[in-house]
């Protein structure tokens, strides 16, 4: 199932945070504060997060990725939890739940995120497992990492990515597929189906 994720009173969590129909996937609306000057802008207070998590999330490495217009990424899954932030830009964000296990698994949420009327600006935390993509819609696109795990470090063992046009996963990207400039390893990625084989067996049994 697709959802098109909005910001409000039934899903909120607290003052700045806010529940998606994924669990683990968390959206924190900005308190910012303009001025003649321009703004001031409070992104995370991450001990709200580790309360909901009732883990915590020591961040060890930040990452920031530039995209051109009509640039897609993804999707991408990994074993660490990331906070993302549109810097600048605005781009059509999805999360696809990559967690075979999940009672959400094969679920997707999508929002437009960025600095722009009619998108939400604040950030999202994606908690392992999640696979996470967007495509740029006005750019260039700025996209803070922000992540619990040091890339060098880490076990990439279980990395994953999937198709940006699952069939499954049903996502409807604004783009045209033959508009959008991804990399190779991203256009030629798996199905849901390739890489959980099992699991769609055992479901159509």
């Amino acid at each position: 199932m697709v959802y098109r994720f909005l910001p409000g009173q039934d899903n909120k969590l607290g003052e700045h945070l806010y529940q998606t129909p994924i669990e683990g996937l968390l959206y924190l609306e900005h308190k910012t504060s303009p001025d003649e000057r321009g703004y001031y802008a409070e992104l995370t207070r991450v001990p709200e997060i580790e309360q909901v998590l009732g883990a915590s999330f020591d961040i060890k490495q930040i990452n920031q990725s530039y995209s051109e217009q009509h640039v897609a990424r993804g999707i991408h899954a990994e074993n660490w939890n990331k906070l993302l932030t549109v810097v600048s830009g605005v781009c059509f964000c999805a999360w696809a739940d990559l967690r075979s296990e999940s009672s959400t698994f094969g679920d997707v949420v999508s929002m437009e995120v960025g600095e722009f009327n009619g998108s939400v600006h604040g950030s999202v935390f994606v908690a392992a497992g999640i696979g996470n993509s967007f495509c740029v819609t006005k750019g260039p696109v700025r996209y803070l990492y922000c992540v619990d795990q040091l890339y060098a470090e880490r076990d990439t063992n279980d990395d994953l990515a999937i198709s940006l046009f699952d069939p499954d996963l049903a996502i409807s990207w604004p783009i045209k597929a033959d508009e959008m400039v991804m990399s190779q390893r991203d256009r030629h990625c798996v199905t849901l189906r390739q890489a959980f084989t099992e699991k769609f067996a055992a479901t159509s049994s």
